[in-house]
């Protein structure tokens, strides 16, 4: 690794932790030449996985839009950051265990739907009513059917 201050091309490390989730290594090094000290960040490059939407068109599966969309859900209920971060990180695990190098968004919104029926009934059913966008009430109360008989 190139010293940011002087150009010397060899470093040491002096201390790595893992970051987000295991996926990255923050790395603090020093050069062995100024002794000048400066952060890496070390990534497993994932291979690009293309979201295939209901009207055909194509673009990069994005966890920040997995994330917001489950953020939008699970507002003002009690559910930790951490469980919700997990969440998400479990959907995104999956995405890329499929070994395809694309995916339908129905796939994606079903993996995040059977997600939060598990984590939460209330988070579950605000993504489902957009997901599924339900259209008047009859629709919506046949799904919090379904949910109630699930439970008893």
């Amino acid at each position: 690794m190139k010293c940011f201050d002087c150009d010397y091309i060899d470093s040491k490390v002096v201390e790595s932790r893992d970051v987000d989730d295991s996926a990255t290594i923050r790395r603090r090094r020093q050069c062995l030449r100024c002794g000048a000290r400066f952060t890496t960040y070390e990534r497993m490059e994932m291979p690009t996985i293309a979201v295939i939407k209901k009207d055909n068109r194509r673009e990069l599966f994005s966890r920040s839009k997995v994330a917001s969309g489950i953020y939008r859900a699970v507002e003002k209920r009690p559910i930790a950051i951490a469980q919700i971060e997990d969440l998400i990180s479990q959907i995104e695990r999956e995405v890329r265990a499929c070994g395809e190098a694309e995916i339908a968004s129905t796939k994606v919104g079903e993996m995040v739907m059977k997600k939060l029926e598990v984590l939460d009934d209330v988070a579950y059913v605000r993504f489902a009513s957009v997901y599924r966008s339900f259209t008047d009430v009859a629709s919506f109360e046949a799904e919090l059917k379904r949910l109630k008989t699930r439970i008893l």
